[in-house]
């Protein structure tokens, strides 16, 4: 770990820190109005950008076009719509993204998708759709002059046989026209760093995002870990041990946690994060206060449907 004079130091050289936040479509009224108050809140921060999910097999494709077509009209976010392969042919994926570039979209975050049976079962490409996401980031960059992000996997996607194969598959993504990279969220920074230094030695050289996942709920933190590959570590376990039914508590926990692995990453150079937010803003904000962001003049007048 750094000594408290590096900390000083690396606070004394003055690094600009940018951060992005993702949220999903709203399926209810009430969830409509979480989100748009988590927006308001969080916009006057000024992340570079914002994302927006988009369901396996098309399942939330209205709602994200929508929750991002509102996002252009209300606010001067940035945002960028998540896409993916699964169940949809060429034709169809083309005309979302023509629709997204109609509506002043400029960013898009490619995925493949999980399987449509779910994960831990095999992927199956639609016959006539993209096989995979590097065929996906070169279709749209063939529609428009968009800005496309792509996913890595500091601990190699589930289906990937070896972390190689999974840095080819990225190599194979930045060579169609990836622009930017984001990770799934991991816990120990080491982690992060060790594959950073893997993905420049096999010659790609995008910005890797880190992903950060501020844990609202340590179970389903958990749950959702093991289902994407991504390990917890006892240490964390620990710090949220008892803690089930104790609101309050948990919720200061989560910020310390969060707070001690961002500034750790700033201490290595990293100037450039994206959070999970779970459509949350009390956590994302109270991080970005830690990194320094300050709100400025309020930049969203969207208001609760």
């Amino acid at each position: 770990m750094p000594t408290a004079s590096q900390h000083r130091a690396s606070r004394d050289s003055y690094r600009p820190i940018r951060v992005s936040i993702e949220f999903f479509p709203p399926k209810t009224d009430e969830m409509e109005k979480i989100l748009w108050s988590s927006i308001e809140r969080l916009a006057p921060l000024q992340p570079k950008f914002v994302s927006v999910t988009y369901g396996a097999g098309g399942s939330t494709r209205e709602r994200t076009h929508n929750t991002v077509a509102r996002m252009i009209k209300e606010t001067s976010l940035q945002p960028a719509a998540h896409l993916t392969c699964v169940d949809a042919t060429r034709e169809e994926i083309d005309a979302v993204v023509q629709s997204y570039w109609d509506a002043g979209v400029r960013h898009i975050v490619a995925l493949r998708g999980d399987p449509q049976d779910g994960v831990g079962t095999a992927y199956r490409p639609h016959p006539g759709g993209y096989a995979q996401t590097s065929d996906l980031v070169a279709g749209i960059k063939r529609i428009g002059d968009f800005k496309v992000s792509v996913s890595a996997y500091p601990e190699e996607h589930p289906e990937a046989p070896t972390l190689d194969a999974d840095i080819d598959a990225l190599k194979a993504k930045v060579d169609a026209g990836a622009d930017q990279a984001i990770t799934q969220f991991f816990f120990e920074n080491d982690i992060y760093l060790r594959y950073v230094d893997k993905v420049r030695a096999a010659g790609i050289d995008i910005p890797i995002i880190p992903g950060i996942l501020p844990v609202q709920n340590f179970k389903q933190a958990a749950n959702f870990a093991r289902r994407t590959g991504a390990s917890v570590p006892y240490w964390l376990a620990a710090r949220f041990e008892g803690l089930d039914n104790d609101v309050d508590t948990r919720r200061l926990v989560a910020a310390a946690v969060a707070a001690e692995q961002v500034l750790d990453l700033v201490d290595h150079g990293v100037n450039d994060f994206h959070f999970y937010s779970m459509n949350r803003s009390d956590l994302v904000y109270a991080i970005c206060h830690v990194l320094g962001l300050r709100a400025q003049a309020p930049k969203v007048a969207a208001k609760a449907a």
